[in-house]
């Protein structure tokens, strides 16, 4: 029994290391799978000199970032000579919910074009909502905005000269974004309304329409001299007049309109002044008839007044008949006033 003893002891001595050779077998098998997940894009960024490490990817696998983007990203970035920019800078503009890849072909053309554009600024400009590549094309080659915007229904920018007549102009405007400016600067919309104000004032300050056709550039001149581009995403660099039309003689169409309204307030006021003489001329009827009704009454009381004078005593025949008389001169009188001729009174 003592001769099986080393045996057994050496059996179970090789068992335990079996299951040491397994746990790390284990480990060692899952290792090789999360560096055969990552390798290719380890492999890539490394024969690129990125500086992005295995580690660097494992960490952005937990922290659930695109590690192609931020690799790619990465490695477009270092191709072009800029080594400022850390994954680590990346990472972050991603979890912020910014386009990675937009703002780092932002960097690689402004970098080119020699511009004056950080990472951080990149960022506050994608992050604000701003295509950064396209403001940055367009500080690199300018574009031309139509003024009005024939989008939005409207063909001409009517503005009316000194003398009355109606002009429509069409605008072209050469902008480059202005970068310093381009975050909470005011948009294309803004430079548009601005140019369409000064064009009317352009247009609305000269004495003829006649000066504005003869020298359509007085109109750029003015309108670039009022600095329009100001707390704007732009730089205007010129502002073409593309076409001027005539329309209408809005001043004659107005002077027309007031003579009409003029005629009729007249017209209202004459209508009111009549029906207030009629009325006033009613009023007098009424009146006139009032004091006729008032007269009647008072000589149906003379009868009664004399009557009751004769039986005072206060009047007498005599009286009466000379009364009468004087009555018949008086009437007589009137007659021949009026050229009727004398009338014979019987006593």
């Amino acid at each position: 029994m003592s001769s099986h003893l080393p045996l057994v002891l050496a059996q179970q001595s090789w068992g335990g290391w079996w299951i040491v050779f397994g746990v790390v077998g284990i480990v060692v098998f899952v290792l090789l799978l999360v560096v055969a997940q990552f390798f290719r894009l380890w492999l890539q960024a490394y024969m690129s000199n990125a500086g992005v490490t295995l580690f660097d990817l494992i960490g952005m696998r937990l922290r659930k970032v695109d590690l192609s983007t931020i690799v790619i990203a990465k490695i477009q970035l270092v191709k072009s000579g800029i080594h400022d920019i850390t994954t680590n800078d990346l990472e972050s503009h991603y979890l912020a919910g910014g386009r990675v890849v937009n703002v780092s072909r932002a960097m690689i053309a402004a970098n080119r074009a020699v511009l004056d554009l950080d990472w951080k600024k990149s960022c506050a400009i994608d992050l604000a909502g701003r295509d950064i590549i396209d403001a940055v094309n367009t500080s690199v080659n300018p574009k031309v905005i139509d003024v009005p915007n024939p989008d939005r229904g409207k063909q001409s920018i009517d503005a009316i000269s000194m003398d009355g007549i109606q002009l429509k102009a069409k605008a072209r405007v050469t902008v480059r974004t202005n970068i310093a400016q381009l975050i909470g600067g005011a948009t294309e919309e803004t430079v548009i309304a601005r140019v369409g104000e000064g064009i009317v004032s352009a247009i609305g300050s000269a004495q003829t329409h006649k000066e504005v056709l003869e020298n359509p550039d007085r109109i750029s001149k003015a309108v670039l001299a009022r600095g329009l581009d100001s707390g704007t995403a732009f730089e205007i660099l010129s502002i073409d007049i593309a076409d001027i039309d005539v329309g209408s003689n809005i001043g004659a169409k107005l002077q027309a309109d007031q003579a009409e309204a003029d005629k009729r307030r007249f017209q209202a006021e004459a209508e009111k002044r009549r029906a207030m003489a009629i009325a006033l001329a009613a009023e007098n009827r009424a009146k006139v008839e009032e004091n006729r009704a008032k007269v009647v009454l008072a000589e149906a009381e003379v009868p009664m007044a004399m009557a009751e004078s004769f039986r005072s005593g206060n009047l007498g025949i005599m009286d009466y008949y000379r009364m009468k008389n004087i009555q018949a001169d008086t009437s007589m009188r009137d007659s021949i006033g009026k050229g009727d001729g004398p009338t014979e009174q019987k006593s």
